[in-house]
């Protein structure tokens, strides 16, 4: 056997294998989620069985009425058919009632299901470590809350209730056919071959096309939602054809995928129907024969051909399910995927006790390096002094950003330690280590809602008077009181109604009313214009002030209020000393301090 096959062989056990694990988590996921709702399930399949019941015992009584109260009725007696047309009205007054109650048991049942799945995957999502959210895009986060959650919605709104009931129908059914008439009931038997047949090359069919259909319309979502959330570099460099025609191209395929989806439906539905139909007119042709020789009453014919007729009426209901069912559990597939991706900076078992935080930060060969294997930080080694404040400069992909993510425990090292107060930062609970650590980057996202609530992010119980100072402490006070309704106004989504540096200067002000041990400035004043930066110089001193403090920046003007600056490349320190030592000598940060002074000229 060649090398090729071999491969292709392994490739073909391996997808079998994931194939089978995505099922095995889905089907997790899945008791999980009607774990706690075992009795509510029980009661609705008690009240759908009664309702089927009640349905299936109408044409036992047409049955009884042709061969048994007619012939009394038209001789005088008048009683079996009273009885009958009561029965008949009673079954049916019951089968409504209890469908009814079983489709609003059922209906509140899948609500508080959908509501158990979406609050799970909020909730988790919202705890997995920022290298998840870094590789997972936003457009498919939010495909897994809306478009996958909608599929098992839809699943469970209509599809659950029709197929359950119409499985328990058909059964009834053939049971009440079988005791009417056992012939009849071996003629429903055979078509049982086209319809296995049938059934299972739909199956085949709509489980292949309706995972292609789940994959195309992630894409739609992705797409559209990369576009409208980067729709200012759109427009900056004029991608809108180009994204007009990527969209043309994701929705041709989704619809070709639907059209074809289509296509096997109009094979399978009219398909049910002709082996529907020619059973029924086989039983008609045979009991006709058996009718006319005497051995079959005509009541008898007559339920045979209702029962046969109706046996196949749930089979497009079932057969919706279906195409419910293969959408839905594409979707069931991706939720499951994302709430079985685990943390990879996890809650520590038994946190060590960190009570007032100094600010003390220690790296003991440290060793880090992303999930594709390059080594950003080799064999690590720095301290921190509490209350220290050092400014991290060189080149992009030196490992200044990783320092600060390690720091901030967004996350692990892949080796050694990183220390604050001599505990390692894997042994803080994340809400001491939220209070303790605090990081400013360059995107100040603002938060729908007023800049009073978006500056106490930082301190949610803090007052007017502590929202106010830390305002002025960072010098945006008197741009916040310009605003139309000061402290109370609405930024919009995104910041709409103020710039970008004076969003960085309110998550200045958010970062003060913190007041952590240790505060981490990542490109912080990237956005801020000159005029604002110098403003903001006197805040930061004071933002700064009694905590230690890591500053990236590229602009050297902030780096002058640093204790001592780090100069990093490929991950190592080469140059560590205070400002004004490191500019009056040779090395590479007087160069780059010259540099800069020279463009300032």
């Amino acid at each position: 056997m060649s090398m090729q096959g071999v491969n292709n062989e392994d490739n073909v056990d391996l997808n079998k294998q994931q194939s089978r694990e995505v099922r095995r988590r889905s089907l997790r996921l899945l008791f999980s989620l009607i774990r706690g709702i075992r009795l509510r399930l029980v009661g609705s399949f008690f009240m759908v069985l009664v309702s089927q019941a009640l349905r299936v015992v109408g044409p036992g009584l047409i049955t009884f009425a042709i061969d048994r109260a007619l012939p009394a009725a038209i001789k005088g007696d008048m009683k079996l058919a009273w009885l009958t047309a009561g029965a008949y009205l009673i079954c049916a007054i019951g089968s409504a009632a209890t469908t009814s109650f079983f489709l609003v048991y059922a209906q509140r049942t899948n609500q508080a299901v959908l509501f158990q799945l979406r609050d799970r995957l909020f909730r988790h999502t919202q705890m997995l470590s920022l290298e998840f959210h870094e590789k997972y895009t936003s457009g498919r986060v939010i495909s897994r809350q809306t478009n996958d959650i909608d599929s098992i919605k839809e699943l469970l709104d209509t599809g659950g209730n029709e197929m359950v009931a119409g499985i328990i129908y058909m059964i009834f059914t053939g049971i009440a056919l079988a005791s009417l008439d056992f012939q009849s009931f071996l003629i429903l038997l055979f078509a049982f071959v086209p319809l296995a047949i049938l059934t299972r090359w739909f199956q085949k069919q709509t489980k292949f096309w309706y995972r292609k259909s789940r994959v195309a319309s992630a894409k739609l979502i992705v797409h559209f939602v990369e576009t409208m959330t980067g729709i200012r570099a759109v427009k900056a460099f004029r991608k809108e054809k180009r994204n007009q025609d990527d969209y043309n191209v994701l929705v041709e395929d989704y619809r070709s995928i639907n059209a074809k989806v289509i296509q096997i439906f109009g094979i399978y539905d009219p398909g049910l129907t002709m082996i529907g139909n020619i059973t029924v007119a086989a039983v008609l042709l045979f009991g006709g024969m058996r009718a006319m020789h005497g051995d079959f009453s005509i009541g008898l014919l007559t339920g045979a051909i209702l029962y046969t007729k109706r046996f196949f009426d749930p089979m497009e209901n079932i057969a919706q399910f279906y195409n419910a069912y293969q959408s839905a559990n594409s979707g069931l597939e991706k939720v499951s995927g994302v709430l079985e991706e685990d943390p990879t900076v996890p809650e520590p078992t038994h946190p060590d006790v960190l009570a007032e935080p100094k600010g003390a930060l220690d790296f003991d060969n440290v060793e880090f390096h992303y999930s594709n294997g390059k080594t950003i930080l080799p064999d690590f080694n720095l301290h921190i002094p509490a209350g220290q404040t050092i400014a991290l400069v060189g080149t992009t992909g030196a490992g200044k950003s990783t320092l600060a993510k390690l720091v901030s425990r967004f996350y692990d090292p892949s080796a050694g330690t990183v220390a604050l107060d001599g505990h390692d930062l894997r042994k803080i609970a994340n809400d001491d280590l939220r209070r303790a650590i605090v990081m400013v980057t360059q995107e100040a996202y603002l938060f729908a809602g007023t800049i009073s609530d978006n500056i106490a992010l930082g301190k949610p119980d803090a007052s007017s008077d502590e929202i106010m100072a830390a305002a002025k402490a960072v010098g945006v006070h008197e741009f916040i009181m310009s605003l139309p309704d000061g402290y109370q106004t609405d930024v919009n989504k995104r910041g709409g109604r103020v710039s970008a540096g004076q969003r960085q200067l309110i998550s200045f002000a958010r970062a003060f009313i913190a007041d952590p041990a240790v505060l981490i400035l990542d490109e912080a004043t990237a956005s801020l214009d000159i005029p604002s930066e110098r403003l903001v110089q006197h805040g930061l001193q004071t933002l700064l002030k009694g905590r230690t403090a890591i500053i990236i920046a590229h602009r050297l003007s902030t780096v002058s209020i640093a204790d001592r600056v780090l100069v990093m490349e490929h991950g190592r320190i080469i140059e560590d000393d205070a400002p004004a030592k490191l500019i009056a000598g040779t090395g590479k940060f007087a160069k780059m301090h010259k540099a800069w002074r020279d463009s300032l000229a």
